[in-house]
């Protein structure tokens, strides 16, 4: 079965057309990214997935269960955490945690994992604080505790470590791989690149409401067609490059050379040959794969061409 089936789902607002004609489809137990620079329609999709917009057109299915006339089944199916902070500041943690966890029928039988989840965030010795003496960092953590009480199999992320701090990163991820090795499926935004690609199987890419890729990590990162060569020179090196070689020189600091090559077509063999032969001297040598973050600038119109 699918997490997510989306069909030609748009969202018009006036003459704006925030998603335009997505269709998407995410397998179960998937760890996946939905990227896209601010604008992109990230939030209005997430909003839509929670009932808390309505398309204009198309429809959109949690574990089959269709978000507008199988709306409490897709609702329990479906755990959000928001970008923004949104919490009621005189409930104590505990109690907020315990108030969601109400809301999906759930009793007593839930204090365990309850429990577990303010252990597993680092929220022990805030549990019985009220929301509006927490820091923003806590105040994350709870929302995250909050999309999870009712143990949802399908969880949208959607910028989760904004504001985190680096040792509570690294647990979250942890967390989130054991909840997806368990099953869970795992729907990461973020403007964090390095996240998404550390973490993520498959990366769609959202741009001005429009679906530009979907796509496996490992084919995707193959589209890019380009890395860098960075020479660290020595102080008699020659700085006049061979003629062939200029056109792919870069911009760098003094005393290093920088040379953008095609993967395919520039061999590194034949410029390091020429480069000797032209006098050019160096250190040491580091070669620059391509990464997310040259690809997704790329498709979003801030980069290079893949080609």
């Amino acid at each position: 079965m699918n997490a997510l089936e989306i069909e030609n789902l748009s969202k018009n607002y006036g003459l704006l057309a925030a998603l335009n004609d997505i269709s998407l489809t995410i397998p179960e137990g998937s760890f996946f990214a939905l990227l896209g620079p601010n604008g992109a329609g990230k939030s209005t999709l997430i909003n839509i997935l929670a009932g808390l917009t309505r398309a204009s057109s198309g429809r959109a299915a949690i574990l089959g269960h269709d978000v507008l006339k199988d709306w409490r089944q897709a609702r329990f199916k479906l755990g959000v955490v928001p970008q923004e902070l949104a919490y009621d500041p005189f409930f104590t943690v505990r109690e907020m945690l315990s108030l969601q966890s109400g809301y999906f029928g759930l009793g007593n039988k839930n204090r365990a994992w309850i429990n577990e989840l303010i252990a597993t965030l680092g929220l022990e010795d805030k549990a019985d604080i009220t929301m509006n003496h927490l820091s923003g960092g806590m105040k994350r953590r709870v929302l995250i505790a909050q999309a999870l009480v009712h143990r949802p199999p399908v969880v949208i992320l959607d910028e989760p470590t904004a504001g985190v701090d680096v040792a509570l990163r690294a647990k979250l991820w942890t967390f989130m791989r054991d909840l997806n090795a368990q099953g869970q499926t795992i729907i990461l935004t973020t403007h964090y690149l390095e996240e998404a690609e550390n973490m993520c199987e498959t990366i769609a890419i959202l741009d001005r409401g429009r679906l530009v890729v979907n796509a496996g990590k490992k084919e995707l990162l193959s589209r890019y067609r380009w890395r860098q060569v960075q020479l660290q020179l020595l102080p008699e090196s020659g700085l006049e490059l061979p003629e062939e070689l200029k056109a792919k020189q870069i911009a760098a600091p003094a005393g290093e050379l920088l040379l953008r090559l095609h993967r395919e077509t520039d061999h590194i063999g034949e410029v390091l040959a020429a480069l000797t032969q032209a006098g050019i001297k160096f250190s040491d040598l580091k070669i620059h794969e391509p990464g997310l973050t040259e690809v997704y600038s790329e498709l979003t119109g801030k980069g290079d061409s893949l080609d």
